[in-house]
């Protein structure tokens, strides 16, 4: 039986505390993690670090994870993400590489226009969400999730050797930037003051390679993950505490975690890959053997006072309005179907 997606409003329904897959306390985790170069500087702020798909990255700081979703909603957080893999697709060839990866259309892009989309397998189904931009400098520059880290760069390198063996032009080279996110009504109004360009001419999902305060060759992204106005900075690493310091002097802006991100992305409707998503959901439908009201991802939401969460659930219950039984540690709670996103998104757009 086929599935759809949906978003799902729970009445009365208790889940987690927290967001899922937040990682672990650091004193739980085995392996050797990696370090952002921010990593001292969330230890000076109160960052409490946990293991995240192989890095310890801070799940939120002194203030409480409702205290920074809502201060994202009203004002503008910023979020270490530079545990996400940058690569950059160079060459003449450096579309069709792209195209044959992913769902997106590639070659329509503008000029530093950027498109979310998907590696797929042969089977279709969804390896890794990602985002594309095709820069005016000549190359794509890829951004991708942590936890499929490996498995994407195996992938992206599989098929410029394959290529390049049938005589084309393309090669990869990962960026090893830090990546900052600013994310909230006023971070046009924060960034702003460090940046000579004119972020009213920077739509959502386009990119600019400017001077973010002193530092030069920073690529700000007008994207997020919260569903607010707000862009992502690959910055060098040597220069991601400058750069941090210097937006933190902003009394607007207050470090966020990944406890306060993954409920903000829960609201705006946006998939996480390895709960929403994996390589058994197809980008069309979720053609999957699971039972009626599956829950892949949920937390309470701060702005609405209630729980909410992501679903699959059979076609001929997914339009919006229907009330749906769904059973919760061996109980059954009551809940309604609900249109994306939970919170209305606040994207910048032109227009």
């Amino acid at each position: 039986m086929q599935r759809a997606v949906n978003m799902v409003a729970q009445l009365g329904l208790r889940l987690q505390a927290l967001p899922l897959a937040l990682g672990r306390p650091l004193s739980c985790a085995q392996d050797v993690l990696r370090r952002t170069p921010l990593y001292d500087f969330h230890l000076a702020h109160g960052g409490k670090m946990v293991a995240f798909a192989g890095w310890s990255l801070p799940v939120q700081y002194r203030d409480s994870h409702v205290d920074s979703h809502l201060h994202t909603r009203r004002h503008c957080s910023l979020f270490d993400v530079s545990h996400m893999l940058q690569t950059k697709i160079l060459g003449c060839d450096r579309v069709k590489l792209m195209e044959s990866l992913v769902v997106g259309d590639i070659a329509e892009l503008r000029p530093n226009q950027g498109t979310l989309s998907l590696f797929t397998n042969e089977a279709g189904g969804i390896l890794d969400d990602l985002i594309v931009t095709s820069t005016s400098e000549g190359y794509l520059y890829v951004v991708s999730n942590a936890g499929c880290r490996d498995k994407d760069l195996a992938l992206m390198q599989d098929k410029v050797r394959e290529l390049q063996n049938e005589g084309s032009d393309v090669s990869l080279e990962v960026v090893d930037n830090a990546l900052l996110a600013l994310q909230g009504p006023t971070a046009a109004q924060v960034l702003q003051a460090g940046v000579a360009d004119d972020l009213r001419k920077l739509p959502f999902m386009t990119s600019a390679v400017m001077e973010v305060f002193g530092v030069s060759g920073c690529r700000v992204t007008r994207c997020g993950y919260t569903g607010e106005d707000g862009v992502e900075i690959s910055v060098p690493a040597a220069a991601a505490v400058h750069l941090a310091t210097a937006l933190l002097e902003n009394p607007e802006v207050k470090l966020a975690g990944l406890a306060a991100r993954d409920s903000l992305r829960l609201e705006a409707g946006l998939c996480l890959y390895g709960s929403d998503i994996d390589e058994h959901t197809t980008p069309v439908e979720g053609s999957l053997s699971w039972t009626l009201g599956t829950v892949t991802s949920g937390c309470p939401s701060p702005c609405l006072k209630k729980n909410v969460a992501m679903g699959y659930v059979p076609y001929e219950y997914s339009r919006p309005g229907t009330p749906l039984l769904v059973e919760v540690r061996r109980k059954q709670q009551m809940a309604v179907v609900s249109k994306m996103p939970f919170v209305t998104t606040n994207y910048y757009t032109l227009k």
